[in-house]
């Protein structure tokens, strides 16, 4: 049996920590190891938590006190590159689905969601970390499509070489840095070295921000819920 995917939420309401605890209860491969009602709060556990016991996914709501999660996510992402986020909120707009995924957020979920789409968002942003529906889609889209917009989320307009885009086509498979120089008879640290140019140029903090810019810029098709 698989392991269970570890879960954390942090919300600084109550009531709604209980309620997706609850949501979730039933699921064989979802595990909820800990609810925060502060940025703090979730730090400090994070600090404490070792390796095996680490989270797979931290889901996070945006309109928090003292700290509010755009801090919240800027820290994890810096401190802790490889947990995914998922953004809880009841304010949906195109400028934070820009904002956020510049920092590498992995889905979005109002908070008036039903259980079979926090289901399907937990699972999908574990196997291929990230979560898009229909919707976030044309939003990023008309967000991009925008020019007082489009600078904001990748910043730099350098374009990248051919040799950069047959990678970000590999890392949007989710191929491995040796896996890749395999395919392209690379080593693995000039793969690495690719890899830090690509971010460097299209203003991206990581590789769901890699992803994100393959799939505006039509290099990788990812699978939209429709």
């Amino acid at each position: 049996m698989s392991e269970k995917i570890k879960i954390v939420l942090v919300d600084d309401e109550q009531l709604i920590l209980e309620g997706i605890k609850m949501l979730l209860s039933a699921q064989t491969n979802i595990s909820v190891d800990h609810t925060a009602t502060s940025g703090k709060d979730i730090l400090e556990h994070l600090e404490k938590t070792n390796a095996d016991d680490f989270p797979d996914i931290a889901m996070v709501d945006v309109q928090m006190q003292p700290m509010d999660g755009f801090e919240l996510v800027e820290i994890l992402k810096k401190n802790y590159p490889d947990l995914k986020i998922i953004i809880l909120s009841s304010h949906y707009k195109s400028s934070v689905l820009g904002y956020m995924i510049k920092l590498g957020v992995s889905a979005f979920l109002p908070k008036n969601s039903d259980k079979k789409t926090f289901i399907e968002a937990i699972e999908a942003v574990d196997q291929n970390g990230m979560f898009f529906t229909k919707e976030d889609h044309e939003m990023l889209l008309s967000y991009m499509n925008a020019p007082s917009r489009k600078k904001s989320l990748f910043e730099n307009d350098e374009t990248l070489t051919n040799r950069e885009i047959d990678v970000v086509k590999l890392i949007c498979q989710e191929k491995t840095n040796h896996e890749i120089a395999d395919i392209l008879f690379l080593s693995p640290r000039t793969v690495e070295s690719h890899r830090q140019r690509i971010l460097d140029k299209i203003g991206a903090k990581n590789t769901v921000g890699i992803v994100i810019y393959a799939v505006i810029n039509n290099i990788h098709t990812i699978p939209i819920k429709l």
